[in-house]
């Protein structure tokens, strides 16, 4: 479609005057906004002080209010149009998003001069909300029904109405109310009633040019799609902890909005709290053991949605002391034999242990799992050896182990010499098998046999009212398997008997080169037709490679 110029010569009669009255009626809009805006600073003042946030952007607006209707430059010849000023406004207005909308509207003003003035119109709308403030400018068109200036009847023709008009969103029932400070509209309306009567008071076609004034009362309803909820989550580091470790935890917050600002608090069921914005410190020191509770809230205003809560948990242990146990190997010496000494320690926490060791006699040193004792100079008898450990809180725990220094006997006159003896009480559930403690007194047995290789072992063994005689011939047997397998001792040194004495014991007896031993009340025993049951000593845990 092409345009071309027309001259205003050769314009209509009618579109002259169509066009003169949007000029007039554009600065009439103008100067009613003005005078309706004039005392919106007071209003604006109260506004600021209201407690209620900022309003959203509404869905759907109703509207109703007075209005002043007033033609100008419209006549049937010789009849002018007149004012009507007792009339009403009311709108519906759906919005698609935040600025654009298409409203129906509806005008009345049943009396007047012109007897009425009708319109049913519906067109775009559009806004632009500042804070409580909305100015809004709409272009709308359909039916328009109106009276002659004379004696013409309502009859209805075509119409249409652009304007614009300010709001104000009032703080009070949650933004729900608003008031239209002013709606100034231009309209136009066409309207043939038909032939012109010989008198010219009936008939004609009315071209009517108005502005219309009103102010009322706006409902809101509903919001543009809200922004989504405010989430918060949080962590805690380290969930496990011992009286007096720091934890943190850390508030990780999504869908802010970028311009507000955040404000963090924070509570605990136990311990001293430091805030610090998104993360905040805990001191343990002193809580008891158990779990305990940190919870977070993140805010970014007063509207639903702009706030949100999180918790955390971690749990308060109780350190259980080390445990260690001391062991001598060998734990019988001649003077100036050194004798290692060793410490089992273990923390259920896994914590770092560190070792210390002291002696009634001699010297030790170390400050790892082993040490050894030095016999130099140390008078015959018992040295007791004392095996420490503390861990990373302070705990600590020691246990004794002995070391027995002998003076040999003199060597013209060869002795039998009692051995350590080989408890077997400790471990009732396999009362036969030799337990670590009984391989350390056999460690010491075997350690004589390779020092003197003359000599030979006389083992004798008991057992208790309890058990059968067999229970005294299987810890015989069991002690000589692991002297022979462990320690390599020649089977043909070591002599087995048992014993009609009650006790869950095994003696040993050294039998040097010229010496002799009395059985007293002790016997041999045909080794095999004793039945073994169970494993016959303590074997160390074995390492897999992977």
């Amino acid at each position: 479609m092409h345009l071309r110029p027309v001259s205003p010569n050769k314009l209509s009669p009618h579109t002259k005057r169509l066009t003169s009255a949007l000029l007039n009626s554009g600065t009439k809009l103008l100067v009613a906004l003005c005078i309706a805006a004039s005392p919106l600073s007071a209003v604006a003042q109260a506004v600021k002080t209201a407690s209620t946030p900022p309003p959203d952007f509404s869905r759907l607006d109703l509207y109703g209010g007075y209005a002043y209707f007033h033609p100008f430059n419209s006549e049937i010849t010789p009849f002018v149009y007149q004012p009507i000023n007792a009339g009403a406004v009311a709108s519906a207005t759906a919005y698609f998003n935040r600025y654009l909308g298409v409203q129906a509207e509806g005008s009345f003003f049943p009396n007047g001069t012109n007897d009425c003035y009708y319109t049913a119109q519906a067109g775009p709308v559009l806004r632009y909300q500042k804070g409580r403030f909305i100015p809004f400018a709409h272009v709308l068109g359909g039916g328009a029904r109106a009276g002659g200036p004379a004696f013409q009847p309502c009859t209805w023709g075509w119409g249409v109405t652009a304007g614009a008009g300010l709001d104000l969103v009032l703080p009070v029932f949650n933004n729900h109310i608003a008031l239209r400070i002013a709606q100034a509209d231009f309209n136009y309306s066409h309207v043939d009633y038909g032939p012109v009567d010989p008198a010219q008071v009936t008939g004609g076609v009315g071209d009517i040019t108005a502005y219309r004034l009103s102010a009322g009362v706006v409902l809101r309803f509903g919001q543009q799609t809200p922004p989504p909820p405010v989430q918060l989550g949080c962590t805690v580091q380290p969930t496990n902890v011992f009286p007096g470790d720091p934890v943190t935890v850390t508030a990780t917050a999504t869908n802010l909005e970028a311009k507000k600002k955040l404000s963090y608090t924070w509570t605990a069921s136990g311990g001293e709290l430091t805030n610090n914005d998104a993360t905040a410190n805990i001191n343990t020191a002193g809580l008891a053991p158990g779990d305990y509770t940190v919870s977070g809230h993140v805010s970014e205003g007063k509207r639903p949605g702009e706030s949100a809560n999180c918790s955390a948990g971690f749990r308060i242990h109780n350190p259980a002391p080390p445990s260690i146990a001391c062991s001598a190997n060998p734990s019988t010496v001649m003077p100036g034999d050194p004798s290692t000494i060793t410490a089992v320690a273990s923390s259920l926490e896994g914590l770092t242990l560190s070792y210390s060791y002291s002696a009634s006699a001699g010297q030790i040193s170390g400050t790892t799992p082993t040490a050894t004792l030095v016999t130099s100079g140390a008078p015959s008898g018992i040295v007791t050896v004392t095996c420490n450990v503390v861990d990373d809180l302070g705990k600590h725990a020691s246990a004794d182990t002995t070391v027995t220094i002998i003076t040999p006997p003199p060597p013209p006159v060869p002795q039998v010499r009692p051995l350590c003896s080989v408890s077997f009480e400790r471990d009732l559930k396999r009362p036969v098998r030799v337990d670590n403690e009984g391989k350390a007194c056999l460690d010491e047995i075997a350690l004589t046999l390779n020092r003197d290789t003359t000599s030979k072992l006389v083992i004798v063994g008991r057992h208790s009212d309890d058990e059968t005689p067999d229970a005294a011939a299987q810890r015989d047997l069991n002690v000589e398997q692991y002297l022979i397998d462990e320690k390599g001792i020649d089977p043909a040194r070591i002599s087995m008997r048992t014993s009609g004495q009650p006790g869950r014991v095994l003696d040993s007896t050294l039998v040097p080169d010229g010496a002799s031993f009395t059985p007293g009340d002790t016997a041999t025993f045909d080794a095999n037709s004793v039945k073994r049951e169970g494993q016959p000593y303590a074997k160390p845990k074995s390492t897999t490679n992977h």
